[in-house]
C-alpha cells in the first residue's frame, strides 16, 4: 500500500523539525503521526469510566501497534516475482480423507470448540440489528441452524462441544437476550467482543472521537475485522479455559456460511486415527475457484511458507492473472481449523502478522475516515505446519444477498439437523447462478415481497432477473437464458404453465 511522501506529510499535524534528507524527514514525520495518535488517544481514555480504563487501554495499545505497521509499510506486501508453486501436499483433497470409527467421535469432538464470527450488521440487506437472527429457512435464523447442528452433534455422540460467539459492539447486547431462548439446549453457548477501534481522519490522521462514550458517537467507532479474533479470543480467557478442559482445535467461520458445519473427517485428520505425526496447526478450507470468485483470496506458497493472497495484495498489473482460475485454481471458504495452543503461542511470542485492509468510507457528514482492518486467514503464515484442504463447494454457502437467500430458501435445499442438503433431486452438484436486480429485489423486505413463494429450482441453470418484475403463485414455468443469452420478463407479465428459452425480451405495447 504506497502512499506518496508528500501525501503521507499533508495529513499530519505539529511536524516542526525539517532534516534534510527525504528518508530521515519522513521517518520524523512517521514518529510524529504515532505521536500524536498516541496523545489522542491518552486525551480519550481519561473520558472513560476509572473500571473501564485497564481493558480500553489493552485495546488502545492494539491499535497504536496497527497504526504503527500501517504507518511502515512502503508497497504491496509480495513480491510477485517471488510467488512459489504450491508444493504437492500443501492442498490436500477432501475426498481423500477417511471417517472416522464411530466409538472415536466423542473424544474428538472433545477436543473441539465452534466459533462463529457475528460481528455483521444485516443492514445490506435492509434488516436491522445482528445478521444471524435474519429467518433464512423455515423461520429459523443463521443462529437458530448453527444452535440445532451442534445441539444433534452433541445428543449424536454423547459430546459436549460448545459454541463461542464473536460479537461486536453493534451485535453484542442483542445476541446476549437473543440466546438466552436456548438455556433448554444441550449446547454451552460463550460470547465474547471483538475490539473496539476509533475510526481516523483522512486528513489528519488523529481519531475523529470526542471521548470514549461509543453509543453517543457510534459512527466514530469500528470493530476492525475477524483478524482481530485471535487477540480477543485470548484476552478473553475462553482460550485458557478451553486448553485446561483438553480441547485441542477450534472451528472458526462466518456465522451466514450455512455450508460451515463441523465436519469430522477433517477432524479426524486432526485428532483422531488419520491424524499426522506432526500436529497441523492450521487448516483452511479452500474450494475450487470459478469464474464467480475471482475477487476471493487464494492459497500461495511464498518464501517457503503456504498464505493467503487477497486482491488488495496484488500489484494492479498482475491482478487479470490473480483473477485467472488456471493460474490460481483455489478460493478461500474462510472455514478455518486453528490448534488453541498455537493461538496461545502467536499471541503471546507477538508473532502475529497479518497484512493490513485499508478500508476508507464517507460518513453520512460527508467526513472522509480510515479504517484499519485484518482477515482472520491472512495469519496462516504464522503457524507451523499449515495446510489446505480443498472441499466440496456445499461448504461454501454464505448468504451475503438475497440472491443468496432466493437459494436457501428454495427447494434446492432441504434442511436436516440444522444443516442444509442440496436435494438428490438435483441432477449436477453446481449451484445456480441467480442475480437479481438491486433496485427491487436488494432488501429483504422487498424481496420477499416480490415471491409469493419461492418457484422450484431444482433444474435451474441461470436466473438473472432485472426491473419492477413480482412473481405469482403456482404453476411451472420453466425459463431458460442460455450462456450470452438474455430474457427480460417485464412488470405485468404473467408467465403460468410456460416454457420460455432463447434469446428474447417481452415488451409492453
Amino acid at each position: 500500500m504506497s502512499r506518496p511522501i508528500d501525501i503521507l506529510l499533508k495529513r499530519v499535524r505539529g511536524h516542526q523539525r525539517v532534516p534534510s534528507d527525504s528518508k530521515e524527514f519522513l521517518e520524523v514525520t512517521k514518529r510524529d503521526a504515532l505521536r500524536l495518535l498516541e496523545n489522542d488517544l491518552d486525551q480519550l481514555l481519561l473520558s472513560a469510566l476509572p473500571e473501564r480504563r485497564p481493558s480500553l487501554q489493552q485495546e488502545m495499545a492494539r491499535f497504536v501497534d496497527l497504526f504503527g505497521r500501517f504507518l511502515q509499510e512502503e508497497g504491496p506486501s509480495i513480491d510477485w516475482d517471488k510467488i512459489q508453486k504450491l508444493p504437492e501436499n500443501a492442498v490436500m483433497d477432501y475426498s481423500k480423507l477417511k471417517s472416522p470409527n464411530n466409538d472415536k467421535v466423542q473424544m474428538m469432538l472433545d477436543k473441539l470448540v465452534v466459533v462463529k464470527l457475528n460481528g455483521g450488521l444485516g443492514t445490506s440487506m435492509g434488516c436491522h440489528g445482528p445478521k444471524s437472527v435474519i429467518p433464512v429457512r423455515s423461520d429459523l435464523t443463521f443462529l437458530d441452524l448453527t444452535v440445532q447442528q451442534i445441539e444433534h452433534l452433541n445428543k449424536t455422540y454423547n459430546a459436549n462441544v460448545p459454541l463461542v460467539l464473536m460479537n461486536s459492539f453493534n451485535t453484542d447486547e442483542d445476541t446476549e437476550k437473543i440466546i438466552r431462548k436456548y438455556k433448554g439446549f444441550r449446547v454451552q453457548i460463550y460470547t465474547f467482543n471483538q475490539s473496539c477501534f476509533p475510526r481516523i481522519c483522512r486528513e489528519s490522521f488523529l481519531p475523529i472521537a470526542k471521548d470514549c462514550n461509543v453509543e453517543k458517537d457510534i459512527e466514530a467507532w469500528y470493530p476492525p475485522g475477524h483478524g482481530d479474533f485471535y487477540d480477543t479470543f485470548r484476552n478473553s480467557d475462553l482460550l485458557k479455559q478451553f486448553i485446561d478442559e483438553g480441547r485441542e482445535y477450534c472451528f472458526l467461520s462466518n456465522i451466514d456460511n450455512l455450508g460451515a458445519t463441523v465436519d469430522l473427517n477433517i477432524l479426524n485428520k486432526l485428532v483422531g486415527e488419520e491424524c499426522l505425526d506432526k500436529p497441523v496447526e492450521f487448516v483452511m478450507e479452500v474450494t475450487d475457484k470459478t469464474r464467480a470468485d475471482v475477487k476471493g483470496g487464494t492459497l500461495i506458497q511464498y518464501e517457503n511458507k503456504l498464505r493467503l493472497l487477497e486482491i488488495a495484495q496484488v500489484p494492479k498489473e498482475r491482478v487479470d492473472e490473480f483473477k485467472s482460475v488456471k493460474t490460481f485454481k483455489f478460493f478461500n471458504t474462510n472455514n478455518i481449523w486453528a490448534k488453541l495452543d498455537a493461538i496461545d503461542r502467536v499471541c503471546r511470542q507477538h508473532t502475529l502478522n497479518m497484512e493490513i485492509i485499508v478500508n476508507n468510507k464517507t460518513l453520512e457528514n460527508g467526513l472522509r475516515v480510515v479504517q484499519l482492518e485484518t482477515a482472520v486467514g491472512a495469519a496462516m503464515k504464522c503457524f507451523d505446519g499449515s495446510i489446505g484442504i480443498n472441499v466440496p463447494r456445499s461448504r461454501f454457502l454464505p448468504v451475503k444477498k438475497t440472491s443468496d437467500l432466493f437459494l436457501v430458501m428454495s427447494n434446492l435445499y432441504n434442511l436436516k439437523n440444522g444443516s442444509l442438503v442440496m436435494s438428490p433431486q438435483r441432477m449436477f452438484p453446481t449451484t445456480p447462478l441467480v442475480k437479481l436486480g438491486e433496485n427491487h429485489f436488494g432488501k429483504v423486505k422487498e424481496f420477499l415481497g416480490r415471491f409469493a413463494n419461492i418457484p422450484d429450482i431444482i433444474e435451474l441453470d441461470h436466473l438473472t432477473v432485472s426491473g419492477d418484475v413480482t412473481f405469482g403463485r403456482g404453476g411451472t414455468v420453466i425459463i431458460i437464458a442460455n450462456h450470452g443469452d438474455r430474457i427480460d420478463i417485464p412488470a405485468g407479465a404473467i408467465l403460468e404453465n410456460k416454457i420460455v428459452s432463447g434469446n428474447m425480451r417481452i415488451l409492453d405495447h
